[in-house]
C-alpha cells in the first residue's frame, strides 16, 4: 500500500524528477536511507516505471501538434494488434489511447509545420494497418503539458 510518506515522494517527483535522495528526504521530512529504501520500493513495484527529460517540441523543431481521430474498419484482435504495433513503432506519434466508442483511437501527432503533417498525414497515418477513417484538430495552444498525476 501506498501512505501518505510515498504520495509526497511521488508529488516531489513528478516535480522534479532529477531531484537528489538526500533532497527528497528532507522535503518529505525522512532521512536519506528510509527514503531511498521507500523510493526503490516503489520503482520495484513499478510505480515509478521510469524517469525522463521534458523537453519543449518547439525548440526542437516540432512546433506543430495534432490530435488524430481514428476509426478503424474493423475492431477485432488481429486488426487492433497490427494497428497498435504500427503506432508504438512511429516516432512521430506521441501518445495513443484506445477509446469506447468512435472514433476507436486518439492519438497525438508532433511535426516540423503543417507541411510537414501533410505529408505524414497522406503518407502514415492513412496507410495505418486496418484504418478506414481519419479526421484531425490541430491544437492551437497546449495548456497543461506534461502535468502530473493528481496524487
Amino acid at each position: 500500500m501506498i501512505d501518505g510518506i510515498d504520495r509526497e515522494i511521488l508529488r516531489r517527483l513528478q516535480d522534479d524528477g532529477r531531484m537528489t535522495a538526500t533532497a527528497l528526504a528532507a522535503e518529505v521530512g525522512l532521512t536519506v536511507a528510509p527514503c531511498h529504501r521507500r523510493l526503490k520500493d516503489l520503482e520495484g513495484a513499478g510505480v515509478i516505471s521510469g524517469y525522463r527529460a521534458v523537453i519543449d517540441p518547439a525548440s526542437v523543431g516540432l512546433g506543430f501538434e495534432a490530435l488524430v481521430f481514428v476509426t478503424l474498419a474493423k475492431v477485432d484482435r488481429a486488426t487492433m494488434d497490427e494497428f497498435e504495433a504500427a503506432v508504438t513503432a512511429n516516432g512521430h506519434i506521441t501518445s495513443a489511447q484506445r477509446l469506447f466508442g468512435d472514433p476507436d483511437y486518439i492519438l497525438r501527432v508532433m511535426a516540423e509545420d503543417l507541411s510537414a503533417y501533410q505529408r505524414f498525414f497522406d503518407d502514415e497515418l492513412t496507410m495505418l494497418p486496418g484504418v478506414q477513417r481519419v479526421s484531425s484538430t490541430l491544437v492551437m495552444k497546449n495548456l497543461k503539458p506534461g502535468a502530473g498525476l493528481p496524487l
